[in-house]
């Protein structure tokens, strides 16, 4: 079984219960990169460029993205780690926190590179409303599995645990930050902030990594707990994802104030309807919004990312070969 406290019989990996788990691993493991290999002298040049509105929301994007970060390490080691029994799955958590922690020190090297008040950038998500909010729907998941007791042998607790998974995984990493990349992104498509970009195609394959485990778990879940799989539940699970996209859609409008790059924040926040209609499909329930994805340039840097068998196709040409930690391209 997937949930529950482990055991010593629990701590082999061979032979593997959820190879999934491992294979995932194995793919992080090959991921693995580092912040300062990227220069950002370019990006310094093209920021002297920028108006002042591209830069609020260069600066408002990594205010949120930094301690969201450290938000989700928390979650996976206090909420989700706990209360598995799988060693597969443990190995997996293990690199996908050291990646959350990379993924902070990524965006903390361009908040110390940038000309950005850091003082303020840092504050930022304990001022601003609507980044308020989206902090506290996580910790509103987060503080059930960590500061309740929570039973996970019963079928409430089992439901907890689903929930706090939907929250942090399907809505933070699989929908918050997927909009958060495409406003990032939409500076290289402009040939602005090109390294930058860069450093998030990394964390953007790491991320599709983590939604890639966090959605089997949820199928594993439930294939292994079948009383789980009830309409009312259903529909609970469909209601979370829907009310974070709501959180969302009040971001991106503090973020947009005025349009950039031809973007505004009903623009994004149709991608995020879209992308949010692509996590319900991938949890085996119906669409809700029905949007068409207004950034179609976005499938090769995104969709690519979000369903091909990580297994079969390479998604990026940065990889470490685990075997002699060698650098290679791949086509």
């Amino acid at each position: 079984m997937l949930l529950g406290k482990a055991a010593p019989e629990d701590y082999n990996i061979h032979p593997s219960r959820y190879p999934w788990a491992k294979a995932l691993y194995d793919q992080a493991v090959r991921n693995t990169w580092f912040p300062h290999e990227i220069a950002l002298k370019e990006d310094l040049d093209d920021w002297a460029k920028m108006t002042d509105d591209e830069r609020h929301a260069v600066e408002f994007l990594i205010a949120f993205f930094n301690p969201a970060e450290l938000i989700v390490n928390r979650v996976l080691a206090l909420g989700v780690y706990p209360y598995l029994k799988s060693a597969e799955c443990h190995l997996y958590l293990a690199k996908q926190m050291w990646e959350e922690a990379n993924h902070c020190v990524g965006f903390e090297y361009i908040l110390e590179t940038f000309p950005i008040d850091r003082d303020r950038a840092f504050s930022l998500h304990e001022q601003v409303p609507s980044m308020k909010a989206k902090e506290e729907y996580i910790n509103k998941y987060m503080r059930r599995m960590t500061e309740e007791k929570l039973d996970i042998t019963t079928p409430e607790g089992k439901k907890d645990f689903v929930r706090n998974l939907t929250a942090y995984n399907v809505v933070m990493e699989g929908i918050w930050f997927y909009s958060g990349f495409m406003v990032a992104l939409s500076f290289r498509q402009r040939n602005q902030l090109r390294n930058v970009g860069s450093l998030i195609n990394w964390v953007l394959r790491d991320e599709s990594l983590h939604l890639k485990f966090g959605i089997n778990l949820i199928h594993g879940i439930l294939e292994e707990n079948p009383e789980l799989l009830t309409p009312e539940f259903a529909e609970e699970i469909r209601n979370i994802i829907i009310e974070g996209v709501e959180f969302e859609t009040a971001f991106n409008y503090d973020l947009f104030p005025r349009g950039i790059l031809g973007l505004n924040a009903d623009y994004v926040n149709q991608y995020v309807q879209y992308v949010a209609d692509r996590r319900l499909v991938e949890l085996g329930l119906e669409k809700h919004y029905n949007a068409t994805n207004p950034a179609k340039w976005m499938s090769t840097a995104t969709d690519v990312f979000e369903l091909v068998n990580f297994f079969e196709s390479q998604n990026t040409n940065y990889e470490v070969n685990s075997g002699d930690t060698e650098r290679k391209k791949t086509s």
